[in-house]
């Protein structure tokens, strides 16, 4: 294609989420879109980006400040935005790009509150323009085969979902370290992490949440916690060698180059201490979810577990069906007391007497059969496979397939709903109503 039919694209927000739109512009997909403006409050991150742009022989977009989002959509001819920036501020950010003209492409949660909801449908309806939330789970080959298995009637309908969910001490920690940690900022895990999690299972058994009771807290970590297990004394970052909750950005190079050498800039610390005081969100969550379909789900989130995957069991009239995803069977502590962040540097071969090996299985028991296994095709890219199978739907702005991943406004909302009901209902310790959140 020539660039006359190109899309032209700005994005807000270059922390690292943003990496894999970028990769894809000046990549992939360069034949169908090209970035022409970007905008961080962080400068530093820009002058990275800008450097790897050059480096490609990319041309380097024009950059612009967040209030000037309007105009620069409006004289850079701005066909779609992308939001990668942080959660609270995707309200905002996506009703003024549709109201301003354009398109938008938005990192999930789509927002974390019903307000933002409502600012952002308010702004479609009076815009015409379309918003596309990005779930890249829905393509991961495992998620998809399990949508695929449902989707087939093989275990008739659906009546109810068993969904665990286990970050580990490596992963599950990042959340406790970063912005993610206030809920004014990310609307805690229900929101930022779990609303993947409520999109695949509304996407699973194409059903619309209903009704939702939560409960859970903050039970690991946090200065309150550290100090009930006598963990002593404790730093605002780094805690001293041999401290395996120790994240070192200097000996990341990617991490040093996008947040510690540019901290100057805005003093956000990006590797605060996860035992610290002033944390808000809850490491441990569990909630019952009805649907209008019948169905019910039971699910748990705990964010300091020693291994890191999922496992969902879905029962149905004919039968039932098993996911089971070990992403890190272990976190393993290195002889210089370093947490081993990579598991293939320290594979755990199953003939060691390893429990738990990385893999996934799909398994089928229909009533009165024995259980068979169903295959999982292999995948591209991160994220499960997942990522590059996205990318390829947005940037062709694919709106159907058999499986109906690409995932729109409502899909947005109906995840994120789940998590907005969920937080008010640890609020008040009640059950809560979809519809009463006026979304």
């Amino acid at each position: 294609m020539t660039d006359s039919v190109r899309e032209r694209y700005a994005l807000i927000g270059t922390g690292s989420r943003a990496h894999m739109y970028l990769d894809a512009i000046r990549g992939d997909h360069a034949d169908v879109a090209e970035l022409v403006a970007w905008s961080d409050t962080n400068p530093g991150r820009l002058d990275l980006y800008q450097g790897e742009f050059v480096a490609s022989g990319t041309p380097v977009p024009l950059r612009f400040t967040p209030d000037e989002l309007e105009r620069t959509i409006v004289e850079q001819r701005i066909d779609r935005v992308i939001v990668t920036s942080p959660d609270f501020t995707h309200a905002d950010f996506v009703s003024r790009s549709l109201l301003a003209g354009a398109d938008v492409v938005v990192e999930k949660p789509i927002t974390i509150n019903a307000e933002g909801l409502r600012q952002i449908a308010d702004a479609i309806e009076r815009s015409g323009h379309s918003v596309v939330t990005t779930f890249n789970y829905r393509y991961s080959p495992r998620n998809s085969a399990l949508r695929e298995l449902i989707q087939s009637g093989a275990i008739g309908d659906v009546t109810s979902v068993h969904f665990e969910w286990v970050l580990d001490t490596v992963h599950g920690a990042d959340y406790f370290r970063r912005w993610h940690r206030d809920k004014e900022n990310s609307g805690g895990l229900l929101i930022h992490k779990a609303s993947h999690h409520f999109d695949l299972v509304n996407w699973w058994i194409d059903a619309a949440p209903r009704r939702v009771f939560a409960s859970g807290g903050l039970r690991f970590y946090g200065a309150d916690n550290a100090a009930a297990r006598g963990l002593g004394a404790r730093t605002p970052r780094n805690t001293g060698a041999g401290d395996p909750f120790v994240l070192d950005l200097a000996a990341d190079e990617r991490l040093k180059a996008l947040y510690l050498d540019n901290e100057h800039y805005d003093g956000y610390v990006r590797d605060r201490d996860v035992f610290d005081a002033g944390i808000t969100i809850e490491d441990n969550l569990a909630l019952l979810v009805d649907y209008d379909n019948g169905a019910t789900m039971s699910y748990s989130l705990n964010a300091h577990s020693p291994w890191e995957g999922y496992r969902v069991m879905v029962n149905g009239t004919l039968g039932r069906a098993e996911l089971e995803v070990i992403e890190r069977g272990a976190v393993l502590v290195g002889e210089d007391g370093v947490v081993v962040v990579d598991p293939s540097a320290t594979p755990l071969a199953a003939s060691s007497g390893n429990l738990r090996p990385e893999g996934e299985h799909l398994l089928l028991q229909r009533h009165w059969e024995a259980a068979v296994e169903v295959p999982i095709p292999d995948g591209i890219g991160s994220h499960g496979g997942g990522d590059a199978y996205l990318l390829d739907h947005v940037f062709n702005r694919v709106t159907t397939d058999p499986l109906g991943r690409p995932a729109g406004y409502a899909d947005g909302v109906k995840a994120v709903s789940v998590g907005i009901a969920g937080n008010l209902s640890l609020a008040t310790e009640a059950p809560v109503l979809i519809e009463s959140l006026g979304v």
